[in-house]
């Protein structure tokens, strides 16, 4: 089957030059040239772009498919069957925004990419971690403090992650999500927001923790995504081979610096932490959270210019939760335009997310033999990133591995 796109302005995941009234010709899943000279395909369906913008489907390097609340105790009291049918609801929506692709951030499991593969859910390319991995007390410890172990010997095991303690634990736990299909593996090294018994500032895990999860990781050939909001913590994880930084809300120069020596990634998530701002009251989180909150965003505004300025490779993730707030996801790109430039934001969607994905040159890019996902626009995302805020009104054509997911052409 073959697809002609016609008549399009294309940014092709990269260059600032945009391809005036090209079109890119797809074949079955892939595509197959980008051409300014008219097709001469017989039986080809043409789509007429009519001079809009046409670019690679978005990419949310940060997501979490079982989170329909904000409250992760909830979450853990929910049926299976009940948490797989709120993740069908949330990853198709991310599809109708334009997120072709995300990578889910803890929690997201083999059952759900086999769900979204065989069709029974219309949803992105999904990229699991399996359960994140937190030491005990730490960030993905959900039991609050008033629960007491009598024997102190159970650990805790959630929809989202699970506790290992000691480079044996970790090591195990990593090879047991490897084992499960996760295409790369979550640790949490510093203390979060919603966590009921760390301090932000907590470093968590040891420096040999963390180098036996990247070992068992690079025996796959993938790698270690790691929660981190302090810059201690984030030196430590770069310091022993983890890739991706997750949040990275308070990072130094001396250490922006390491991390682009490293050519490691750091994934700012701005839309998690403007709705606990904005919405902390109404969440019920408890005055610890509510305190953990304040100054976060300015720092996020601190450690971005930071970044950019040491050229850190800078991904985009939502991280959101909340069936209520997922909505809110295509937002993240209009937050991020606020720190850096609309080009800068679609690379980091696009390209740089493939990268780091470990997919470059097959996602976030319009070049041949890529995936054929692909986003037409009502208007250009390069002079107005907020119109993803309203993906259902701005977006007018989605097409996932050459197949029309949606189209008002």
């Amino acid at each position: 089957m073959i697809t002609v796109l016609r008549d399009a302005r294309i940014f092709d995941g990269v260059s600032a030059e945009l391809n005036d009234g090209a079109s890119v010709v797809v074949e079955d899943d892939r595509i197959r040239e980008i051409t300014t000279t008219p097709h001469s395909f017989a039986d080809a369906r043409v789509i007429d772009c009519r001079g809009r913008f046409l670019m690679p489907g978005l990419i949310d390097a940060h997501f979490h498919a079982y989170t329909p609340s904000f409250d992760l105790a909830k979450i853990d009291r929910m049926p299976q069957a009940l948490l797989a049918n709120h993740a069908r609801v949330i990853l198709e929506g991310a599809l109708q925004r334009g997120f072709t692709t995300v990578r889910d951030a803890g929690g997201g499991d083999i059952g759900l990419w086999m769900a979204i593969e065989q069709g029974l859910i219309q949803g992105p390319r999904f990229f699991f971690s399996g359960k994140a991995i937190s030491q005990t007390g730490g960030h993905g410890d959900a039991r609050p403090g008033t629960v007491v172990e009598p024997c102190g010997c159970s650990g805790y095991m959630g929809s989202l992650s699970l506790v290992a303690d000691g480079v044996d634990e970790v090591r195990r736990a990593v090879r047991e999500e490897l084992r499960k299909g996760a295409r790369q593996i979550k640790l949490f090294v510093s203390g979060g927001v919603v966590s009921p018994t760390d301090p932000v500032w907590m470093p968590q895990f040891t420096k040999e923790e963390i180098c036996a999860a990247v070992y068992e990781a690079s025996t796959r050939r993938t790698y270690v995504m790691a929660h981190c909001l302090t810059d201690e913590g984030a030196r430590r994880c770069v310091e022993s081979g983890v890739r991706s930084i997750e949040h990275g809300t308070d990072i130094s120069e001396d250490t922006a610096r390491l991390i682009a020596a490293k050519q490691a990634f750091v994934v700012p998530t701005l839309s998690v932490v403007d709705v606990l701002r904005k919405h902390a009251a109404d969440l019920g989180l408890p005055p610890m959270s509510r305190q953990k909150i304040a100054g976060i965003y300015e720092s996020y505004a601190k450690s971005i210019e930071v970044c950019t300025r040491a050229g850190v490779k800078l991904g985009l993730g939502s991280d959101l939760l909340g069936q209520e707030f997922h909505r809110l996801q295509g937002g993240e790109l209009a937050l991020r335009a606020e720190f850096n430039r609309p080009i800068d934001v679609l690379r980091s969607a696009t390209s740089v997310n493939a990268d780091l994905l470990q997919m470059s040159g097959q996602l976030g890019c319009i070049q041949p033999d890529a995936y054929a996902d692909l986003l037409v626009t009502k208007g250009d995302p390069l002079r107005d990133p907020g119109l993803f805020r309203d993906s259902l009104a701005n977006v007018l054509l989605i097409m996932k591995a050459g197949v029309c997911i949606r189209s008002a052409l």
